[in-house]
């Protein structure tokens, strides 16, 4: 506990901390930490770029209705707002970055061929946290394919992913398969009801197999053997491939049988798991999808499938993209530890050339700004591993 002189240095102390205080949520990232994500986030950007991805950075702010748009539209509840005093319409505060990529593609670069490969990276910020991500904010990493509907768009995205996380460290990353119009599907196919319809959506989504074993008839046999089919990719086909579904939902699982089907072709090694029940997340989306997960670590890595860009219902043509995100919140706990940096502490006048070298060879030099009794204590105190001495690098032997 600190010692106060007096009570004006209480009162100091206590209005500091009122002024350092965060709201919930919100945090400062700083120095080793601050520099790994930094770094990391670089390296995604050249493995985005090595697949042909250029990159595009689009504002933080920007008009209401613009990020409302398209992919924005599931994402209204959780955006920030502020009157713009300038043009005094209200702008919001982006929460997702996929329809800030959309609005480029279908604006600025509407003219550029297709496929059109875009990459970004940057901070998002919600209004609230969930309980697996209490993070308000957090930087946001991804790609977006657009102008295709390939079936071989998913390959490319899910091997960019397996490839990106491999590259900063993350080698035992599942893929978890997700198709949110699926269930939809197969009520529509029964000529069920909306409001059955959607309880039977949500009952999967949430696992609830207590609400699933009171339904009777054949969407109660169909939802009770998709929830069973959760897990591993196998026997979600094996237990799906079993079941007489209506055209529309057969088609959906016939296209997861072919991407499962290629992706163990040319990626065998790739751990997949399937959840056919699913949506959370994916409400605007219009195909397949996937969740990134690492065991051990709290919360998805990152999140991806197919949607369309434009507003095809107010008379525009719209086109396929297909994408995925990386929060790197949840992926900086799935990486191994930085490696120390090495701090060399050189002494007031060190000789420059000497410092370019110390720099050239990977060292951090902290150079003292004015001489001093007990250089090593000065090392020490500035949390110097190493110090100049002699005409060499000395490391500092910690008791």
């Amino acid at each position: 506990m600190p010692k106060f002189d007096s009570e004006f240095d209480l009162e100091f102390n206590n209005d500091f901390n009122e002024t350092a205080l965060l709201p919930e949520g919100l945090h400062d990232t700083l120095g080793r930490e601050a520099e790994y994500q930094a770094e990391i986030v670089e390296k995604l950007r050249q493995c985005f770029a090595s697949f042909g991805y250029e990159r595009v950075s689009p504002p933080l702010l920007e008009f209401e209705e613009s990020l409302l748009s398209g992919p924005g539209k599931e994402q209204s509840r959780n955006m920030f707002r502020v009157m713009d005093p300038v043009t005094q319409r209200m702008m919001a505060v982006r929460n997702d970055m996929t329809g800030q990529v959309a609005r480029i593609a279908r604006s600025r670069l509407a003219n550029a061929p297709r496929p059109l490969r875009l990459s970004y990276s940057g901070d998002v910020l919600r209004v609230r946290g969930t309980q697996l991500r209490p993070e308000r904010e957090f930087k946001q990493a991804g790609i977006e394919l657009i102008g295709t509907n390939s079936s071989e768009s998913y390959v490319e995205v899910i091997l960019l992913a397996r490839d990106v996380l491999a590259t900063v460290g993350v080698e035992n990353a599942s893929i978890d398969l997700t198709m949110p119009l699926l269930v939809p599907a197969i009520c529509r196919g029964l000529g069920l009801d909306k409001n059955t319809s959607k309880s039977v959506r949500q009952a999967l989504n949430a696992k609830d197999i207590g609400a699933l074993d009171n339904l009777t008839g054949d969407i109660g046999e169909i939802s009770r053997k998709l929830l069973s089919a959760a897990g591993a990719a196998d026997k979600a086909v094996d237990i799906i491939g079993a079941l007489t579904l209506p055209e529309e939902a057969q088609n959906i699982f016939n296209e997861v049988v072919v991407l499962l089907q290629r992706l163990e072709k040319v990626a065998p090694e790739l751990r997949i798991t399937v959840d056919p029940g699913e949506y959370t997340g994916f409400e605007y989306h219009t195909g397949l999808c996937f969740s990134i997960f690492v065991m051990g670590v709290r919360g998805e890595l990152g999140r991806g499938g197919r949607y369309l860009v434009g507003d095809a219902g107010n008379g525009n043509e719209s086109e396929p993209a297909t994408g995925f995100s990386l929060y790197l919140d949840s992926l900086m706990r799935a990486l191994p530890e930085m490696m120390e940096l090495k701090y060399i502490y050189c002494p007031y006048d060190t000789d420059m050339k000497v410092l370019n070298r110390l720099r050239k060879e990977g060292y951090r030099t902290i150079c003292g700004l004015e001489a001093v009794k007990n250089e090593i204590a000065e090392a020490e105190r500035l949390n110097c591993r190493h110090i100049w001495r002699t005409d060499k690098v000395i490391e500092i032997l910690r008791g």
